[in-house]
């Protein structure tokens, strides 16, 4: 059998890849947004809220990108929480507008250092997000000028992870061969099952350590991104 060919392209997820959420997108945050509604939460309901709204994204049948579908992911974290009345839908949507404002998240520490080494490596970095964000915006806030070559967005794109063409668009923009490029992110379903279904190769990141079932045994699990380099 012949060796996989080197890796000339590495392409990223960005929520919970390169970035997370600050406290805007935790417990209190929701809590804040849903009083001015008149709404009661439940904080300590929070982690398992969204655990129990998690099938509304992964289980998508037919993945266009949709302002209604996140809406619905929210307002069910929201009713979870112990929110209820005409308000959660109100709510919810003014929730959803605020995610895509980069001052409400956090860039993790190994990310800059990560794809800087990537870069003088002579490799293209990419990114493709489910996210409405401003992929440019974000690059721009985050300081992340020259080290991200070619970015694609759901929202500008039209179809949501793991459908093909959001990975066959980011390929032609970076002008990268799929053989050679390799998909980092942290959704089993939307990264790297969409990944190798596009022909590309896929590493699993997994920050809190636990490992989906049904991982392809040729797919790595790495817990955070300085242990990428290893993997090219």
């Amino acid at each position: 059998m012949s060796a996989p060919p080197c890796v000339t392209a590495v392409f990223f997820d960005v929520d919970f890849t390169l970035i997370y959420p600050g406290p805007t997108f935790q417990g209190e945050g929701y809590q804040r947004f849903c009083h001015a509604h008149g709404i009661a939460l439940d904080t300590a309901r929070f982690d398992e809220a969204v655990k129990a709204a998690s099938f509304i994204l992964d289980e998508v049948e037919e993945p266009l990108y949709d302002d209604g579908l996140f809406i619905h992911y929210t307002a069910t974290i929201i009713e979870h929480m112990g929110g209820r009345g005409p308000n959660v839908v109100r709510a919810a949507r003014e929730i959803y507008e605020q995610w895509a404002g980069n001052h409400h998240f956090e860039m993790y520490d190994d990310v800059e250092p990560a794809l800087r080494a990537l870069v003088d490596r002579g490799l293209t970095v990419g990114v493709i997000s489910n996210s409405r964000r401003s992929l440019d915006a974000f690059r721009d806030h985050f300081a992340l000028g020259g080290l991200i070559h070619a970015a694609v967005s759901s929202f500008e794109h039209g179809y949501l992870k793991p459908h093909r063409s959001i990975f066959d668009e980011a390929l032609d923009r970076a002008g990268a061969d799929r053989s050679s490029s390799v998909m980092v992110g942290d959704s089993l379903r939307a990264d790297v099952h969409g990944a190798l279904a596009a022909g590309m190769r896929a590493i699993l990141l997994r920050r809190s350590g636990d490992v989906p079932g049904g991982l392809p045994p040729e797919v790595p699990v790495i817990r955070a991104l300085t242990e990428l380099a290893a993997l090219l």
